[in-house]
């Protein structure tokens, strides 16, 4: 594995995968004085952050090469595994000292073999998914569950108290993605609970905002109920994370469960909910917005 020596500060990240949360991500490790190189598949998605004067690569590779740390953000265990083994990957620009971490949401154990692939090669690789969006990212206040080997995370540390106000490390490889993934079903839940209870006191001629005011009166209140809940009513949508992109959270979930031979029932009929919303076209709608099927359903 190459050696990176105790007490060496990480000055250099790359970012690979600048979607909403990757682009805050890189902006905020900018404007905290680190030097960042970013790469996306879809070049036109770095302009903004070209704009800003932060470094912008054509292959996964010359990221490597420039960065002592890259962060990948990016869609799944596939699109990982691109950026990483496939031509102009990562391990072509493989350096003394360089490492991974993946900040995608994937299944925990095909991060179990990235991470095994990448170690074949001299590379360690952590696992750091994260909870909150872009608006939380940019300052610096996202809430991150690590994994993988601990000694390089702790020489890494830093750079990801700088990303996160809160950091978990969780153990070894894989672990990370298991409670992200734990972490999504329960915003899944939230999601579908306040729209089906918004809509079921709405049809029964209750003001939603009493509903809300009442729940948020008690411990059952969520951050969500105090505040997306109130423009899930109005149907006013800050997009920061796509219902389309918690579907394949969701899907990610149920094969997970497969694999691990237990039965998630819940979960299972709200892939069915939210396959049903992306056919009837809410795909780009923040995932709150699963509220506008259930409306639909009901007209």
């Amino acid at each position: 594995m190459n050696n990176f020596k105790e007490g060496t500060k990480i000055k250099r990240i790359g970012i690979i995968g600048t979607g909403m949360l990757g682009s805050a991500v890189a902006l905020h490790l900018s404007e905290s004085g680190f030097e960042v190189t970013s790469y996306n598949r879809t070049a036109e998605k770095m302009q903004t952050l070209k704009d800003k004067g932060i470094k912008t690569a054509a292959s996964p590779k010359e990221v490597a090469k420039n960065s002592e740390l890259v962060i990948i953000i990016i869609k799944d265990a596939d699109a990982v595994r691109q950026v990483s083994f496939e031509a102009n990957g990562i391990i072509e620009g493989n350096h003394e000292g360089l490492a991974v971490a993946d900040m995608s949401t994937i299944d925990p154990l095909e991060s179990k073999k990235i991470t095994k692939e990448f170690m074949e090669h001299g590379i360690s690789k952590l696992d750091i998914p994260v909870m909150g969006g872009p608006n939380v990212a940019i300052n610096g206040e996202l809430v991150m569950m690590a994994s993988g080997n601990k000694e390089r995370f702790d020489l890494c540390k830093e750079v990801f108290n700088t990303i996160a106000n809160k950091v978990f490390f969780l153990g070894e490889s894989g672990v990370a993605h298991s409670v992200k993934l734990a972490m999504n079903l329960q915003i899944t839940m939230l999601a579908l609970a306040l729209s089906e209870g918004i809509t079921l006191v709405k049809e029964s001629n209750v003001d939603p905002k009493i509903f809300l005011e009442i729940l948020n009166s008690t411990y059952f209140k969520t951050g969500m109920s105090e505040r997306k809940a109130y423009k899930m009513i109005e149907g006013k949508y800050d997009t920061t994370f796509t219902l389309a992109n918690l579907k394949k959270d969701i899907t990610t979930m149920t094969s997970t469960a497969r694999s691990l031979g237990i039965q998630l029932p819940m979960i299972s009929k709200a892939e069915e909910v939210y396959d049903n919303a992306i056919k009837e076209g809410f795909a780009e709608t923040d995932y709150t917005g699963i509220i506008e099927y259930i409306k639909k359903i009901n007209k």
